[in-house]
């Protein structure tokens, strides 16, 4: 198992490409804390994971909170006696024409999750890394959105931006401690989230957009998030993983079955 006895921990965890991850991760030899807002789904999440046979632990966490995501590391090596695997995964999305936005709903929310929620778990895992000696792994989700506009979704687009600027600026200078730093780019994947766009007559073209014309599963992405978890990707460092299916390389297919 690639990530036997490895300590991870998980945002977003309780649902979407976060619970596939923590279900891949357990699978790998794995220990997963769970790290949501919503503590009810959260505890559910966790004790399906230990029934799995898995060993997980769920802390509420508000990732828009330095001393919250402090916490939350702070309580994984409580709990486990180390932190080797970061993946800050929690993020929102609410689709809305640009001209119909209001600053304090669409865009200062979205900042504040995707963004700043990155920046946190970057900076507070990393400190206890470098504290406990451990090279670990840090990986964040970014987006296609974060390497090509999106109508409907600048905001969005604005911070899975940032979180690859954010990825590499961090390789850099924790590379000397031996933690790498990834970001992961999905495209159209098959989440709550991207629900939304059935609200703006966009939905046949959405399901265009990738090369299968299909969405993705959350279970494939989990897939790529274990490997570079493991030790198997130790030559990838500060660089973003396209996990669209060709989304972000060409354009929407003219051709459909």
């Amino acid at each position: 198992m690639r990530l036997n006895n490895k300590v991870a921990v998980i945002t977003g965890g309780s649902g979407g490409i976060g619970f596939e991850t923590a279900k891949k991760f357990i699978a790998e030899g794995a220990k997963v804390v769970v790290a949501d807002i919503n503590e009810k789904v959260g505890q559910e999440q966790v004790e399906v994971l230990k029934q799995n046979g898995g060993e997980a632990y769920f802390v509420q966490t508000n990732v828009t909170k330095y001393e919250e995501v402090v916490d939350l590391v702070e309580k994984t090596v409580e709990k486990f006696g180390r932190i080797d695997v970061m993946f800050n995964n929690a993020g929102i999305s609410m689709p809305k024409p640009f001209l119909e936005h209001d600053p304090s709903s669409d865009y200062d929310p979205v900042i504040s999750v995707n963004q700043n929620g990155v920046y946190y778990g970057i900076l507070a895992s990393a400190k206890k890394m470098i504290e406990l000696n451990i090279e670990g792994i840090i990986i964040n989700t970014a987006s296609v959105f974060g390497i090509l506009p999106g109508e409907f979704t600048f905001t969005y687009n604005a911070t899975k931006a940032a979180v690859n600027m954010m990825t590499a600026s961090a390789a850099m200078e924790l590379g000397v401690h031996g933690i790498r730093v990834v970001s992961i780019a999905p495209g159209r994947v098959d989440t709550p989230m991207i629900q939304g766009y059935k609200d703006y007559g966009v939905w046949d073209q959405v399901m265009q957009e990738q090369m299968r014309r299909k969405l993705t599963n959350p279970e494939e992405i989990a897939n790529t998030v274990a490997f570079l978890a493991s030790e198997e990707s130790n030559s990838i460092n500060g660089s973003c993983i396209r996990v669209d299916d060709g989304y972000s390389n060409f354009k929407a297919p003219l051709l459909t079955k």
